[in-house]
C-alpha cells in the first residue's frame, strides 16, 4: 500500500509539489484548499498527465479533511502570497490563523502524521503548527534550507561555470533575510569554494541567496516562487517516507542545539522514517555562530509577535 501525503493549499506551491511527489511514485496525494472546485480540478488534471508519465500514484483533491484521514505526511503551504513590497512579517498575524486552522483540522484525522510547514513566515508557522498541535518536535519541520541551498547551489554553479550536480552548498538560519549562508561548508566537487572564488564574489552570491525570494516575486510582479519550493518539499517527504537518514538543512525545533532553545531555526538535519532523527551539529566560527544567533534572534522577534494568538 502506497504512503499517503496531504497537501493543504492547492497554490502553485501546493500542486507543484504535488506534481514532484505523485510523478515520482513517491506516495499517493491529497490535495485540500477552500476555493470549491479547485482542488479537485487540478487533482484530475495531474492524474490525466500519471498516465502519461506512468505512475499509478492517486491524486485526489477535496475542500475538506476526511479524505486526507491516515496521511504519513501533511505538508501545509496555504497562506497569503508575499507580493511586491511586502515583507514577511507582514504576513504574520493572516497566516498564523489559516495554518493553526489547518494543523487543527488536518492532525484531527491524521494524528500520527509528520508535518512539514511552508507557508512564510516559516520559522513562526511551524511554532504556530507546532502549538496547535501538540505534537514532539520530531514530527514538525520546516521547509527552507532546502530552497535556499538549492539557490546558494545555482548561483555558485553559474558564476564558476560548473555542473550543479558539483555543487554542494549550505545554508543555515531562519527562512529570509537573516538567514546564513556558509561558504566554508560550500564546495564545488569537495573543494570549499573559499578555495574557488574572491571574498567579494562570494559576498554578492551570499547576498543574492538571501533576497533569492525577493527576486522572483520581483520579476514576477504577481505571486512568487514555486518550482523550486515545490521540488524541496519532495526532497524532505522521500527522506522521510523512504528512510533514508539522509540530512538536509531543516527548520528545527532546538532544544539547546547550537545554544539555541525553543525556537525553530534552520540547522542540518538527518531525516527518516521518524521525520527528525537527529539535529547534526558542526563547528561554527565565531562570526557564523553571531550570524545564526542574529538569525534566531530574528526569528524570536516573530514568536514573541505572535504571543498567544494561537
Amino acid at each position: 500500500m502506497r504512503k499517503k501525503v496531504t497537501i493543504v493549499g492547492a497554490g502553485n506551491v501546493g500542486a507543484t509539489a504535488a506534481h514532484w511527489i505523485a510523478a515520482s511514485g513517491l506516495a499517493d496525494v491529497v490535495l485540500v484548499d477552500i476555493i470549491p472546485n479547485v482542488p479537485m480540478g487540478k487533482a484530475l488534471d495531474l492524474q490525466q498527465a500519471l498516465s502519461i508519465e506512468g505512475s499509478d500514484a492517486r491524486v485526489d483533491g477535496a475542500n475538506d479533511y476526511a479524505p486526507t484521514a491516515g496521511s504519513d505526511i501533511v505538508v501545509i503551504t496555504a497562506g497569503l502570497p508575499r507580493k511586491p513590497g511586502m515583507s514577511r512579517d507582514d504576513l504574520l498575524r493572516t497566516n498564523a490563523g489559516i495554518v493553526a486552522t489547518a494543523t487543527e483540522n488536518a492532525v484531527k484525522v491524521s494524528p500520527d502524521a509528520i508535518l512539514i510547514i511552508v507557508t512564510n513566515p516559516l520559522d513562526a508557522m511551524c511554532e504556530v503548527a507546532r502549538r496547535t498541535s501538540g505534537f514532539p518536535r520530531e514530527r514538525v519541520l520546516g521547509m527552507a534550507g532546502v530552497l535556499d541551498s538549492a539557490r546558494f547551489s545555482t548561483f555558485i554553479a553559474s558564476e564558476l561555470g560548473v555542473s550543479v550536480e558539483n555543487v554542494g552548498a549550505f545554508v543555515l538560519g531562519g527562512h529570509g533575510d537573516q538567514m546564513v549562508p556558509l561558504p566554508r561548508y560550500s564546495t564545488v566537487a569537495g573543494i570549499p569554494i573559499t578555495d574557488l572564488m574572491d571574498a567579494a564574489t562570494i559576498d554578492r552570491l551570499v547576498k543574492r541567496t538571501a533576497q533569492g525570494g525577493a527576486e522572483i516575486v520581483n520579476l514576477l510582479g504577481t505571486g512568487s516562487a514555486y518550482y523550486a519550493p515545490g521540488r524541496s518539499i519532495t526532497d524532505m517527504v522521500a527522506a522521510i517516507l523512504k528512510d533514508k537518514k539522509k540530512i538536509l538543512p531543516c527548520a528545527a525545533y532546538l532544544q539547546g542545539e547550537y545554544g539555541i532553545r525553543d525556537l525553530f531555526v534552520g540547522v542540518p538535519c538527518k531525516l527518516g522514517a521518524g521525520g527528525l532523527l537527529e539535529v547534526v551539529q558542526i563547528k561554527l566560527t565565531a562570526d557564523e555562530d553571531a550570524a545564526l544567533k542574529k538569525s534566531a534572534a530574528a526569528v524570536k522577534e516573530l514568536v514573541d509577535a505572535l504571543g498567544a494568538a494561537v
